[in-house]
């Protein structure tokens, strides 16, 4: 595995990987991951263990999350395999300077070019994505799914706070949802006010999460 670049985003927790594709007149190839490169350069995932991958399918103009889970605690290496995410991450953490804040990355999958991303969303983010064409994503997970320690805050909730987004972003943001292509779990999901109200989210406390 080639990394050409490690990159914080407007929230320093969230990071980009950037690894090298080989490219030639078949098509191209590159390792994804490979664990000895990882643990040598990517010193924010040194502890982190990885055990379940999941692939999701999406159409366009669908809009997923934002999601999270404790006991255990989730983080998620995310990259785009075929079509285009936009990747949505809002801060949970209480006690952060960001908290209620929410970012988003664009990720396509740009076959034609010499690189391609991952990003990392580690524990006490709310995690999301939006998709504006078929998609096919891969996301690798630092915990096992547990259905009886998740929950989510709907992107739809009007007291994010979207200071740190991409103009550009937010406003594509805003055509998809109006499409409201979403579950009625993600659409109805808490608002970060009734998050922040309940007890569970003293789970996600800043530092206590090991921030790096």
């Amino acid at each position: 595995m080639k990394i050409t670049e490690i990159k914080s985003l407007s929230i320093p927790a969230i990071k980009v990987v950037r690894f090298a594709r080989f490219v030639d007149f078949r098509g191209y190839f590159t390792e994804p991951f490979r664990k000895s490169d990882f643990l040598a350069q990517l010193q924010f995932l040194n502890g982190v263990e990885f055990f379940q991958f999941n692939e999701s399918f999406s159409r366009s103009k669908v809009l997923r999350g934002l999601h999270f889970q404790w006991n255990p605690f989730m983080g998620k290496l995310v990259r785009t395999v075929q079509g285009r995410m936009v990747d949505l991450f809002l801060d949970i953490r209480k006690g952060s300077p960001t908290y209620g804040k929410i970012g988003a990355y664009d990720i396509p999958s740009s076959p034609d070019k010499d690189y391609a991303e991952w990003i990392w969303i580690p524990p006490g983010f709310a995690h999301g994505n939006y998709f504006t064409e078929n998609s096919t994503i891969e996301y690798v997970c630092s915990g096992e799914y547990s259905p009886g320690c998740e929950a989510g805050i709907s992107p739809l909730s009007p007291d994010i706070d979207w200071s740190l987004c991409n103009p550009t972003l937010k406003a594509e943001f805003d055509i998809v949802a109006n499409s409201r292509i979403m579950t009625d779990k993600d659409e109805n999901g808490l608002s970060l006010a009734d998050w922040t109200a309940d007890k569970r989210s003293n789970q996600f406390v800043y530092n206590a999460l090991g921030d790096k």
